[in-house]
């Protein structure tokens, strides 16, 4: 036979789950409480604000100018903006590739700038503007002569340098690396040609839409003529060597059309080419 269990033993096992229910249910509201007015409390004072802004990646502009363009500033809400918003406000300009911002803890705040590439520089009224990969122009010129990127000299029309830029942009680091300067070489027959001064002391004449294919050969065509004294190297139709004394003394010498082959001897070579007075001073 089943033990009854009366109604009265149980009421104060039911009483005491009730109490213990509703004491987690108080805990849990004061708790809430709390946290809420921690966070009013929070949003209120300055350790919502924003204590530091770094910029990295800032070269054709500088950090300040970065930093205004966001709209951010020290002492303004973490949580008063939006990242995508700051985002665009900094891809609007035209040399910024890419902008990535993040908030750092609850203070800090990071902005990450890809600035396009500089491949050369636009001399102009005793100034120097940077040229980039995207065949923009950075409007903030320099008085010093840049050492980093060659100059272009007496190259004129946007077309003819967005076309020139982007063979610029085409060739490899270490050979962009040797390019001094760029000048105009054009005429009647060919309005594209160029003439390249390189830091290790040759001379370049090509054309602007083949330059880049052309010009990627450089290090092995040197290579080729290393033990000759300097020259010209003209990449305009084929691959020709004429060392500057006897270019600039009315004789060329044919190299060979493959990069990759090996230089003919000079003597063999030798043909009369005619060159003025200016372009020689210019060349020494």
């Amino acid at each position: 036979m089943e033990k009854v269990i009366d109604i009265e033993d149980r009421i104060p096992t039911l009483k005491q789950r009730r109490k213990k229910r509703t004491n987690r249910k108080f805990i849990v509201l004061i708790l809430l409480f709390f946290l809420v007015l921690a966070v009013l409390l929070y949003f209120q004072s300055p350790y919502s604000d924003i204590k530091s802004i770094t910029v990295n990646g800032a070269q054709l502009a500088d950090e300040q100018y970065y930093l205004e363009a966001s709209t951010l500033a020290p002492g303004k809400s973490m949580w008063g903006f939006t990242v995508k918003d700051v985002e665009q406000a900094l891809l609007k300009d035209k040399w910024v590739q890419e902008a990535h911002v993040k908030r750092k803890w609850l203070r800090g705040v990071t902005i990450d700038i890809k600035e396009w590439k500089k491949v050369a520089y636009l001399a102009g009224d005793g100034t120097y503007y940077p040229l980039l990969e995207n065949g923009k122009k950075f409007e903030q010129a320099g008085d010093n002569i840049p050492i980093d990127a060659p100059v272009f000299i007496g190259i004129t029309g946007e077309k003819t340098i967005n076309k020139l830029v982007e063979q610029l942009a085409r060739l490899k680091p270490e050979v962009l690396a040797l390019i001094s300067q760029v000048n105009t070489n054009s005429n009647e027959a060919n309005p594209n040609a160029v003439k390249l001064y390189m830091n290790d002391g040759y001379e370049v004449r090509a054309v602007i839409p083949t330059l880049a294919d052309k010009l990627n050969y450089y290090p092995s065509i040197v290579a080729q003529i290393a033990d000759l004294e300097k020259g010209v190297i003209d990449l305009e139709v084929g691959s020709y060597y004429r060392p500057f004394n006897e270019e600039y003394n009315k004789v060329s010498i044919d190299m060979v059309d493959n990069p990759d082959e090996q230089v003919d001897n000079p003597d063999e070579n030798a043909v009369d080419q005619e060159v003025n007075e200016d372009e020689q001073q210019e060349t020494e």
